[in-house]
């Protein structure tokens, strides 16, 4: 692996952890105006300081996120559908590899959804962005994405889909957590980054699939509406932090979102962010 996509992995993936803690905020690309995530900008900023990545389009990154700022960027570069549409899975590459370029990303993203109709397709994608990737040294993330089958979401069918993620050549995988997940981890020869899905229930939930996956293998989490849905959202983000981090048991998370929550400007998790 040549020097710019190590240095590039490194601004996501911390060196001094080997864990990440990234921000999803791409959800308006099939979802429109997601609840409260209206303004992107207002939702963006306060988090940012707290997050290793973002992952954003490149309209949100280029209307919503201070340039001057020193998180990674994770570029989502696939598209083409929404939830209103007969299918979530019908995507392609809708940003060119030269733009990514010029936005300085610390790598691009693109959802995969193995054993639909638009298998073939995004699977192709997928490898022609990894050949890209290869060219200028920047890392392909690629999502196990599931549309609106939700119940796909076993061991099974995600350790097929992260293993085809990572012999098509991705150099992350973002995918869901599930019953057994360590036999998903030991079978991705890649780092496996944990999304959090539609809010859960309760902060504990929340703070229980994030412990549960770092415990499994998961190198980090990517976490969008169970942080900025939350009533607490820098809380949450602090508390996600101690567990990827800082190796903090769900009661230790607890009781750090709830010493976050007493202070408009939340203490830092006790690791660097940068």
């Amino acid at each position: 692996m040549d020097w710019g996509m190590r240095n590039r992995l490194s601004r996501i993936i911390k060196p001094s952890t080997g864990h990440a803690v990234m921000l999803a905020v791409d959800h308006g690309y099939f979802m429109g105006p997601t609840h409260k995530l209206e303004e992107p900008r207002k939702t963006i900023e306060p988090l940012l300081p707290y997050a290793d990545a973002i992952m954003c389009t490149r309209g949100v990154l280029r209307t919503s996120v201070d340039p001057k700022t020193s998180v990674a960027i994770v570029l989502r570069v696939s598209g083409g559908a929404s939830v209103i549409g007969e299918s979530l899975t019908n995507e392609a590459t809708t940003t060119s590899f030269k733009d990514a370029i010029r936005l300085n990303v610390a790598a691009v993203a693109l959802s995969i959804f193995v054993g639909t109709q638009h298998e073939h397709q995004t699977l192709k994608s997928l490898g022609q962005l990894v050949n890209l990737g290869e060219d200028y040294g920047i890392p392909v993330l690629a999502v196990t994405a599931v549309g609106k089958e939700l119940e796909k979401r076993d061991a099974r069918y995600l350790g097929l889909a992260c293993r085809i993620a990572a012999e098509m050549g991705a150099h992350l995988v973002k995918t869901y957590f599930c019953e057994d997940f360590e036999k998903v981890v030991k079978g991705c020869p890649v780092p496996l980054v944990v999304a959090g899905g539609p809010k859960l229930e309760t902060e504990l939930d929340a703070f229980e699939l994030a412990h549960d996956a770092i415990a499994d293998g998961a190198i980090g989490v990517d976490m969008g509406r169970n942080i900025w849905q939350s009533e607490h959202p820098v809380a949450m983000i602090t508390a996600f932090r101690e567990i990827v981090h800082n190796g903090a048991s769900v009661r230790e998370a607890q009781q750090a979102f709830e010493e976050a929550k007493k202070t408009k400007t939340p203490v830092l998790a006790k690791t660097p962010i940068r």
